[in-house]
């Protein structure tokens, strides 16, 4: 396993399974390298007088390197106290070099922050029984072992405590009987703990077994009935382990047959023998064997040490689901304690877990430590905090452990605000329901508890959670919640108004706020609610809802003259968004058929043409294109640069800032505003959601990309799911072409060679000249040179009605309604055909009646 992984984020945890601790790959024996470091700095051996001298440089320039190692890690360490590994690293370099008070320090440290695993609990429980193992240290390295046996499940740890107790403890040792009641304990402890472990769980019972036995030598020959009792506690010893499922049950059942023996039984040797045996041990035997043999292929899986970490995940996670399905509890809690050994930091596993626990054991103290123990490996999720809170909550713990266990999860970094709002809720809902339970409540809660998180909250989450719903639903609770538990209208009004600083543009805000006031009967206020919010912007077509809403309230809650009223105010704001709206439809419509237009051929702009012209004799039609030959040139010049305009494409290059200055100062060749495309590839069928970026890297192993256009609509700026890519050289365009059909975001797209020259036999304008990103340089260089060698080869003159006809067809096609539309006519401007003399009237009047388009071109062409 990697040294560099960190545990500190959850933001470096890979997709599929989060590092493992990198002291976990030590040995379980515990036969690393470092073992003897510490030894051997408490206890150098002595020198030889042949290689001192070399030996001397070589150590002098070893600790040098050290002395090195350790600032280092402790300078990584003042900036991130969070970096698990550093903590590692830091231990191992102060235990080689012998520092034994650094070393307790850092110790400390690292584990007030993380569980620290088995095997660095036993390293440092051996390092401290070798600086002093005499009775004043005896309840120091207890506690070590007690700290060290909570964090994670090992028999290992259990086994080194057990034997620690029995070699140093001087009442164990003699045998005493405070020491064998002491020792006992510790024994049942172990059994609970690990003793259904199917791998180790027997080393647990063979060393109570071997216990028990020594205190039988100590017991005289006269002694009988102590003798007997003695006896017969070892022989309930082996009755338990032969009932339980695990490894060696065969071997354990023959090591009790030569007890027997011993004892003067005639049991036989025979391990596939149960003759002799009590009907009841023989019987729960035969059920353990049978047990161990249906679990055998799932440990043999798990012990695998040739197969990836998630292999082995998987596998725990399927022995699991064959525990759970024979519904022992206990037994689908020892392998839930292995898996988390092997996995520490693997947050779905804790959430099993946990799930499994308030599911069956639910109020037991057992749950509490494995959600403590769950939130210290994994402090970076969410969920496990407030499932956390809800089980002190259900145990009915103190206000101060709840208080402490909220205040810590706010020190952790989530992935997302919104876990942050869901562990501020979970802990006002248990104030709410603790403040309006029946039953006696603790003197501390009080109504200002839950002001207090709800202000911490909005402190913390406004910025980042503004105009979203889940503000505004803490929010509402926070108001709700001043209102009928604290009794504070006021409270509840200011909550709404702090809400509508934040997100006034939120008609959700509005609409909650209204419905408040109306549910409790306060009309005028939520009538000047209305009259404050109605001339708003929202989104979408709230502004229109609010009115309508508006009106709505008057008529269930208002008398007429306040229905009058809102009519009065909402009419004109209505009709004003009905304006826009339909202007904005109108906007669309025609811009819709102006690219209509300009995908027509020459031949059927000439038809259109002659058709608008057929009624007219030609000495007509000469006279009218004379005499508007220059206003329809000079419009025509304005309407071709806005075109323009509109059709240039926005180009990303690829090329960092620093490469762009750097072109700008040299003086080689630059690549020309328009592209040519000839090294440029067409790209298809790409996902709406594409962006810049995401072409970039699609093409990034091929090089050479030049430049991005991808081709978006014109009035709603959304992608069209095509884009044009130009590349340096043929080189790296045939490499882009040879990507075609392969996945982009989820889709096959389509990459060809695009080809201007098929563009210019089909017309000057292709099929993707309209779009915004996607008129393409091309189309106006071709364009510009069509246009330059026309003018060469014809007449002025003629050039000129064919620029009045495009123009005149122009402007019939992009509007071309069959009503009279007069409502977007300018009062400051009066067109072409607007006469300000009314028949037999005088100059100036005001009062004529605007024509229609139809009227209007009449008009012009009897002109």
């Amino acid at each position: 396993m990697a040294e560099n992984e960190t545990r500190d984020s959850p933001l470096s945890l890979p997709e599929e399974l989060p590092p493992q601790p990198v002291e976990q790959v030590t040995s379980i024996n515990g036969n690393d390298d470092n073992d003897q470091s510490m030894a051997d700095a408490q206890n150098p051996k002595e020198d030889s007088d042949s290689d001192s001298d070399s030996d001397t440089e070589s150590d002098s320039d070893d600790e040098a390197q050290l002395n090195l190692q350790i600032q280092t890690l402790e300078a990584e360490l003042s900036n991130n106290p969070s970096n698990y590994d550093a903590h590692v690293q830091y231990i191992r370099a102060l235990r080689k070099q012998g520092d034994v008070e650094k070393l307790r320090q850092a110790r400390e440290a690292m584990s007030a922050l993380f569980p620290l695993s088995p095997e660095l609990w036993r390293e440092w429980a051996r390092d401290e029984t070798t600086l002093s193992s005499g009775p004043e240290a005896l309840p120091a390295i207890e506690q070590l072992y007690e700290r060290g046996v909570l964090d994670y499940l090992s028999v290992d740890l259990w086994c080194d405590y057990i034997n620690f107790v029995q070699e140093y403890d001087p009442l164990v040792r003699e045998c005493s009987t405070n020491g064998i009641s002491k020792a006992r304990n510790l024994f049942e402890r172990a059994v609970i703990a690990a003793g259904l472990h199917v791998a180790e769980g027997s080393r647990i019972y063979e060393a109570y077994r071997e216990f028990e036995q020594a205190i039988a030598l100590t017991i005289g020959e006269t002694d009988i009935e102590s003798r007997e009792k003695q006896v017969q506690l070892i022989r309930n010893l082996f009755f338990r382990q032969l009932s339980v499922p695990l490894a060696n049950l065969r071997s354990t059942l023959l090591t009790y047959k030569t007890w027997e023996a011993e004892q003067g039984s005639t049991l036989g040797v025979d391990p596939n023998s149960l003759d002799g045996l009590p009907s009841n041990v023989a019987s729960a035997y035969q059920k353990a064997l049978d047990l161990l043999n249906a679990r055998t292929h799932f440990e043999e899986q798990i012990a695998r040490k040739d197969i990836p970490d998630y292999e082995r995940l998987q596998k725990f996670m399927t022995y699991l689901n064959f525990e759970q399905s024979m519904g022992d509890p206990a037994r689908v809690q020892i392998l839930y304690e292995r898996a988390m050994t092997d996995f520490p930091i693997y947050s779905d596993l804790w959430l099993d877990y946990t799930r499994y626990l308030d599911k069956t054991i639910k109020t037991s103290s057992t749950v509490k430590a494995v959600y403590s123990r769950a939130t210290r490996n994994c402090p970076w999720v969410g969920e496990l905090w407030v499932r956390y809170l809800l089980h002190l909550e259900r145990v009915h713990a103190s206000e101060e452990e709840l208080s402490t266990v909220f205040e810590k999860s706010l020190q952790c970094t989530f992935s997302s605000y919104d876990e942050y709002l869901d562990l501020f809720l979970t802990r006002v809902d248990g104030l709410r329901r603790r403040i309006s339970s029946t039953s006696k409540t603790e003197d501390c809660l009080n109504h200002d508890l839950i002001r207090d998180v709800f202000k911490h909250a909005s402190d913390y989450l406004s910025p980042h959670l503004k105009n979203t719903d889940s503000l505004l639903r803490m929010y509402s609770y926070w108001a709700r919640l001043e209102s009928k538990l604290g009794k504070d209208i006021v409270a509840a009004r200011g909550v709404w108004e702090n809400l509508l600083k934040i997100s006034g543009s939120m008609l959700g805000a509005w609409e909650g706020y209204i419905a408040v006031e109306v549910a409790e009967g306060h009309i005028n206020e939520a009538r000047s609610l209305y009259k404050r919010c109605y001339t708003k912007k929202f989104s979408g077509t709230g502004s229109e809802d609010i009115c309508h809403l508006w009106l709505r309230f008057e008529r269930e809650h208002g008398s007429l003259e306040d229905f009058d009223i809102a009519v009065q105010k909402v009419t004109p704001r209505l009709e004003e968004l009905q304006l826009f709206k339909t202007q904005q439809e109108t906007k669309s419509a025609g811009s819709s058929d102006q690219r209509e237009t300009m995908k027509k051929t020459p031949r059927e702009k000439r038809k259109l043409h002659s058709d608008l012209t057929e009624d007219q004799s030609p000495a007509k039609r000469r006279k009218n294109m004379s005499q508007n030959l220059k206003m329809t040139n000079e419009k025509d010049q304005v309407e071709a640069a806005e075109s323009v305009e509109k059709s240039k494409v926005e180009v990303v290059s690829t090329k960092p800032e620093s490469a762009s200055k750097r072109e700008t100062n040299d003086q080689s060749p630059r690549k020309p505003k328009h592209y040519n495309d000839q090294c440029t590839a067409f790209v298809s069928n790409i996902g709406i959601q594409a962006r810049y970026e995401d072409l970039r890297a699609f093409f990034s192993d091929v090089g050479g990309v030049v430049a991005i256009r991808i081709l978006t609509d014109k009035f709603t700026g959304k992608s069209r799911g095509l884009a044009y890519v130009d590349f340096s050289d043929d080189a790296h365009l045939a490499a882009a072409l040879a990507k075609n059909k392969k996945n982009l975001l989820g889709k096959k797209v389509s990459i060809a060679r695009s080809d201007p020259q098929q563009s210019k036999k089909k017309g000057t304008f292709g099929p993707k000249s309209t779009s915004k990103h996607g008129v393409g340089d091309n189309q106006s260089a071709n364009a510009g040179q069509s246009d330059s060698k026309d003018s060469a080869s014809r007449p002025k003159e003629n050039s000129g009605s064919q620029a009045q006809v495009n123009s005149q067809k122009s402007r019939d096609e992009r509007v071309e309604l069959k009503w009279k539309n007069t409502f977007a006519v300018p009062r400051a401007v009066r067109p072409l055909g607007w006469s300000s003399q009314k028949p037999g009237g005088t100059e100036g009047d005001g009062d004529e009646k605007p024509k229609s388009n139809d009227e209007f071109r009449k008009m012009f062409l009897k002109k």
